[in-house]
């Protein structure tokens, strides 16, 4: 009867816990690649309490914050942005919670655990969109939030993702627009640092942008090119006979399908018997044809330069996380054949059938496969890179075309900034998204 009430409320509590479909980030990614943010951002909130369990809430506003930013609504973005914020501080700074859950059934009973480089882009987002207010202050604290961040990170982790270049290159610019010229001068060289040191996995390199001597008399727009989608994770699993040489039987990934992960090892799981469920989340490019992009103002042209690279950065950080989740998963077959083994044997002796302990192994074995769910959570609607360009123009009202090449050469297609009011000797922060 114990274990009857057990294996109940282990059923309960992980139905209750949920990851984002991938068929859900597909059809919210087509009205990205439309040019749709505001339909994506509708879809992402109508669609909160089904697709993302309560303890994701951060994850679910950040989504939904990168879309309102991208159809230039930053009051409503930065909103979310605050409380994704707090909550991920919220996380980081309690005491370490227990994760028996995330042994005995899936990752998914425990909150999302953000990368370094998601933290990091949570500053960025906020620093334009006070840019967009225009609400310099208030980028300068986000921006020194930033550095702040990615110093401490710098200073406890050796290897791996522990600088962000971009978002340290972006942060100088902000500290020599309200005057602090030190700081602009630390961030700039930290993020020349990091492009040279972490370049190479990032996929990108420090940009050059030429400054003419008589910028003081120009006005200047920095533009940014938010490009591509985000590889997106997806689940797989693997079948694995529990005897002899532990045989794969089968590997199956997750497709766009109506039937879940979790039912169909479970119909597995009930054909194969003595065997154990894995699953896994594996990394799955998205196809964009825009590589690269350049604006006009007048007669001048600008190429925008490939600044950051959130897709490298997504990846090194899924590798990083790799061997704590296979650890896991290890830990979890065991564990769950075990108690399939203990059912049968304690089946048997009360019964004195084999056939009875045979079918309580089996029960086990079906509820172990149907609780065995991969971890595909990821703050996904990031784009796979951003290009940027830093325009000196004559001061007064502009009209900015930015125009988007495929890999052929071919324009595909455009976007026109209209009447932007460039000031002399200040600057103007612009941004643009696609992912087609």
């Amino acid at each position: 009867m114990k274990a009857r009430v057990y294996l109940l409320g282990l059923l309960v509590f992980c139905s209750a816990c949920a990851a984002p479909s991938l068929r859900y980030k597909t059809e919210v990614n087509k009205l990205v690649a439309a040019g749709k943010f505001e339909a994506a951002a509708e879809m992402v909130a109508a669609k909160q309490k089904k697709m993302y369990a309560k303890q994701d809430d951060a994850l679910a506003n950040l989504d939904r914050a990168v879309l309102l930013h991208d159809s230039q609504n930053p009051a409503q973005s930065d909103q979310l942005l605050s409380q994704a914020q707090d909550r991920i501080e919220e996380l980081y700074t309690k005491s370490a919670r227990k994760q028996i859950g995330r042994v005995l059934v899936n990752d998914l009973t425990a909150p999302y655990e953000f990368g370094a480089f998601e933290r990091a882009l949570t500053y960025f987002y906020r620093t334009l969109n006070f840019l967009q207010q225009n609400n310099l202050m208030d980028a300068a604290v986000e921006a020194r939030k930033a550095v702040f961040f990615l110093d401490q990170l710098r200073g406890s982790k050796l290897h791996g993702y522990n600088d962000d270049p971009f978002v340290q290159y972006f942060a100088s610019l902000i500290f020599e627009s309200v005057g602090q010229r030190s700081d602009a001068r630390i961030a700039r060289t930290n993020a020349l640092n990091a492009y040279e040191r972490l370049g190479g996995s990032l996929q990108v390199r420090a940009p050059e942008f030429s400054v003419p001597a008589n910028a003081n008399q120009l006005g200047e727009v920095i533009l940014i090119h938010y490009n591509g989608l985000l590889p997106l994770k997806k689940s797989a699993t693997m079948q694995v006979a529990w005897s002899r040489l532990n045989a794969l039987i089968s590997s199956e990934q997750e497709d766009r399908s109506s039937v879940s992960p979790e039912v169909s090892n479970a119909l597995a799981a009930g054909f194969m018997g003595h065997a154990v469920t894995l699953a896994y989340p594996v990394l799955e490019p998205q196809h964009y044809e825009i590589v690269s992009s350049f604006a006009q103002a007048g007669e001048q042209t600008y190429t925008l330069q490939k600044v950051a690279d959130f897709a490298a950065a997504a990846k090194m950080d899924f590798e990083e996380r790799l061997p704590g989740i296979w650890f896991r998963t290890a830990l979890r077959a065991v564990a769950k054949q075990v108690a399939a083994e203990q059912a049968r044997q304690a089946t048997k002796a009360a019964t004195k059938e084999d056939g009875w302990g045979e079918l309580a192994g089996l029960v086990v074995n079906i509820f172990g496969a149907a609780t065995e769910k991969a971890d595909t959570r990821q703050w996904f609607t990031v784009p796979a890179e951003v290009r940027m360009t830093r325009m000196f123009l004559i001061p007064g009202v502009q009209n900015i075309r930015v125009l988007f090449r495929d890999r052929n050469g071919n324009i595909v297609g455009e976007y026109v900034f209209e009447n932007v009011a460039v000031p002399r000797g200040g600057r103007v922060f612009l941004h643009v998204r696609s992912a087609h």
